[in-house]
């Protein structure tokens, strides 16, 4: 069984998921910044094993910015990046959200898409890795 859990502070357990996925697998030396102080941390449990986080921070009233979602790889393609988007979407929501943003890498935008997102904006690149600015309007 999922289980979600906030946390308003970068958590251990979602900060060892980040550096296993964005930095060991993927490369990137940037992983940890100032948005980290004050973003609301979700972190996905399985069977009391942590497997899953993203963070999102507050761009202004009504807008949210998604980030750092993370699937650790042996826990992939099964749906659980979907519940989570959800999960977060719903709290967001509830925090009075309209509208949700996210930097997605393009190998990953076509699951972003599958989830309500639509691109805005060109291409650009972060740590040399392309990616394409998305945005989802809730009214949850």
């Amino acid at each position: 069984m999922l289980e979600f859990e906030l946390f308003d502070f970068l958590h251990d357990e979602c900060k060892k998921i980040r550096e296993e996925v964005f930095v060991k697998e993927q490369g990137f030396l940037q992983e940890f910044d100032s948005f980290d102080d004050e973003a609301i941390h979700l972190l996905v449990r399985y069977n009391s094993q942590s497997i899953a986080t993203a963070r999102a921070y507050k761009e202004d009233d009504t807008k949210y910015h998604i980030g750092r979602v993370a699937v650790l790889k042996s826990y992939r393609m099964q749906g659980i990046g979907a519940k989570m988007l959800k999960a977060f979407e719903k709290e967001l929501s509830l925090r009075g959200a309209k509208e949700i943003i996210l930097g997605s890498q393009i190998k990953a935008k076509e699951f972003y898409e599958k989830n309500g997102y639509l691109e805005s904006g060109d291409i650009y690149f972060d740590e040399g890795c392309p990616h394409i600015l998305m945005k989802k309007s809730i009214n949850l």
